[in-house]
């Protein structure tokens, strides 16, 4: 493959050109309730053709490997019509690199039958409680080689096992209907969905637990957030905003976003880490064969880092970071969030909740959205905090506010970092799902929004 590649690449007569290769192979099994909606193994192979023109970018992606050549001729073509501003590509120093995936359990070893079997004992038990009305089970495995190869003598092959399995129980009694969730997964094998018995019972209790707890009150509380909602807070109010190919389009956010201005206190750090094994966005190389490292965004408060194509980088005059990913051969790449946490500090969960009067403690994560820099993201459940100690549960909250504000407003963090693989990947521009991981400590924000009746 690597003598293939580099010397079809050798016969384009282009400034630069690269060819991404993939072979995968997935595994998928959806339940619903009691109606098993899908299953199934497929097999897939494709590449795609990346080609810099003076002022853009030839792509086209393809099937068979045997008409690479004319695929590289169409988009060397392609490349030659964009007009405007040149194209510039941060250096990078050519490598060659083999990197084997690992596992403990190969789930190509694994027969669906038994897959099938796992899966749907874990449903059942989602399902066993009478107040549960329906459930919602997905696994996923994906074996996946990945070849990269450009004009300028960089060849990297890189193989991947990736697994996932994500649980939800639903209950209901009346006309209110509650939901609980659970997730493991990352990059290795069946063994990561193996024994999670005791999750899937949790989502059940979690699920009936709601259906009695009581409507939160809106107002403005000092709020207690666990490791899971202060990972969606890192990659969904923070990490997009750091994506340099969103920030660079964004005049206004441009002038917010500068280098050295200070969001937070001391003990806030935001890290954006691609190398961290096992998590859901592992990686040694992103698809520009960029070498992946650890990101500070934030650090000791203060905004030092952005996440960078090497067009990016070359733009703001900034180093690559190695965060150029596509979610398959079909796309080409975009800057996108790999691992990306906050940093734990010194408090325990016990000491933040303790020093609470009167509050609100936030677990989990049902959904939200964000816009710029404002976000509403929706916990899971809740608790009262009343003279440093948790209360009555409660549900049906959200949290809002602007994302700024909200960071200056940080004033505890605990010694409890916890990464998270969700089962629904991040999007962005149309490329969903990207695996990633999130994650953080539990944090504590003063003053901060809560939406309830």
């Amino acid at each position: 493959m690597k003598t293939h590649l580099l010397s079809c690449l050798n016969k384009i007569k282009a400034e630069y050109a690269e060819i991404r290769w993939e072979e995968r192979v997935t595994t998928y099994i959806h339940w619903v309730g009691k109606e098993l909606e899908a299953i199934g193994t497929s097999k897939e192979k494709g590449g795609c053709v990346r080609i810099k023109g003076k002022a853009g970018w030839g792509f086209s992606s393809f099937n068979n490997l045997d008409n690479l050549p004319f695929y590289l001729d169409l988009t060397l073509k392609q490349s030659l019509l964009p007009k405007g501003d040149p194209v510039i590509l941060a250096p990078v120093t050519p490598v060659q690199k083999i990197i084997p995936g690992s596992c403990k359990k190969d789930p190509r070893k694994i027969d669906l039958e038994e897959k099938y079997r796992l899966s749907s004992h874990y449903n059942k038990i989602l399902l066993s409680a009478p107040e549960i009305q329906t459930s919602d089970l997905r696994y996923v495995d994906l074996y996946l080689v990945k070849y990269f190869a450009n004009s300028e003598g960089t060849y990297i092959q890189q193989e991947i096992f990736y697994t996932l399995l994500g649980m939800a129980s639903i209950a209901r009694k009346g006309g209110n209907i509650q939901s609980a969730h659970e997730g493991v997964g990352g990059v290795g094998g069946y063994e990561l969905v193996e024994n999670q018995e005791e999750k899937a019972e949790r989502a059940v209790k979690r699920a009936i637990q709601l259906l009695d707890a009581e409507p939160a009150k809106g107002g403005r509380y000092t709020v207690v957030i666990d490791p899971e909602l202060s990972g969606v807070f890192a990659h969904e109010a923070f990490g997009h905003l750091s994506e340099a190919d969103f920030l660079f389009e964004n005049e206004r956010l441009l002038q917010i976003m500068k280098l050295g201005r200070r969001f937070g206190g001391e003990i806030l750090n935001i890290v954006d880490q691609p190398t961290i094994p096992g998590e859901g966005g592992f990686y040694l190389y992103d698809d520009e064969g960029v070498p992946a490292g650890k990101t500070y965004l934030i650090k000791e408060g203060k905004l030092v880092g952005r996440l960078h194509s090497r067009e990016t980088a070359a733009k703001m005059g900034e180093k690559p970071t190695g965060n150029a990913r596509a979610i398959s051969y079909e796309y080409p790449p975009i800057v996108r969030m790999s691992n990306t946490y906050i940093e734990k500090g010194e408090k325990s969960k016990e000491e933040i909740i303790s020093e609470v009067k009167e509050g609100i403690y936030a677990r989990g994560f049902r959904g939200g959205q964000t816009n710029l820099e404002m976000f509403t993201f929706a916990p899971e459940e809740g608790y009262i905090i009343k003279n440093g100690k948790l209360g009555k549960r409660i549900r049906d909250f959200n949290l809002t506010g602007n994302i700024f504000t909200t960071l200056s407003k940080i004033d505890a963090i605990g010694n409890d970092l916890v990464l998270f693989t969700g089962p629904g990947g991040c999007g962005k521009d149309g490329q969903s799902p990207l695996p990633v991981s999130t994650g953080g400590p539990h944090i504590r924000i003063r003053e901060l929004v809560v939406g309830g009746r």
